[in-house]
């Protein structure tokens, strides 16, 4: 009788052990789920930083001849300015007065490393904040606007750089090089996408 009392007791013991080893088992594996998720969470960028590499498009028929658009990509302004003739025309005759007439120190894509700085004479794009110490350069375009010989472009109300109407930096300016020009494309004749272009997104 106490032999099998003693029985009925290890397959009790034995049973529980089973049960003790499987709930740990499936307590540890669990943990290791809600470790990982949040590890694994952790190797994808975040939503701001998703936001800050989309691409911004712009509506190029809404843009009259001769004004400025300011949209913004990865929170910086891009000047997109859809230039007259008379403007275009304004970019030439002045290359002795600027430090990088050829833009082969300045950050642009191939596609813009041309006096013009643009895939096209109408429209010119730019980010733009200032080579110097990152202002925001203001709109001159008027020929004559800032002294009788100034062609046209801009002016940084910050420390007094001078870009003309390609977004190049007169000599004198405190900044060293040409305003930035950042990737884009014409997906079709009235858009503008902004930060993609052959080589996809930026």
């Amino acid at each position: 009788m106490a032999d099998q009392a003693v029985l009925a007791d290890d397959e009790v013991d034995l049973s529980r052990r089973k049960f003790l080893t499987r709930a740990t088992i499936a307590t540890g594996a669990l943990g290791t789920v809600f470790a990982a998720v949040p590890f694994v969470e952790s190797w994808r960028p975040s939503e701001r930083a998703r936001a800050q590499g989309v691409p911004t498009e712009l509506d190029l028929s809404k843009l009259e001849p001769g004004q400025m658009a300011t949209p913004v990509w990865r929170r910086s302004p891009i000047y997109v300015v859809r230039r007259t003739p008379d403007m275009v025309a304004r970019i030439a005759g002045h290359d002795g007065e600027l430090k990088d007439p050829n833009s082969l120190h300045s950050d642009q894509p191939p596609y813009a490393r041309n006096p013009l700085r643009s895939r096209t004479p109408e429209f010119l794009v730019l980010i733009g904040t200032c080579t110097h110490l990152g202002c925001l350069p203001k709109q001159r375009f008027a020929q004559g606007e800032l002294y009788p010989s100034w062609p046209g472009g801009f002016f940084c109300p910050c420390h007094g750089s001078r870009f003309d109407l390609a977004g190049r930096v007169f000599d004198g300016s405190p900044a060293s090089v040409n305003l930035k020009v950042p990737p884009y494309s014409f997906p079709n004749p009235r858009t503008l996408l902004i930060g993609a272009d052959e080589k996809g997104a930026a």
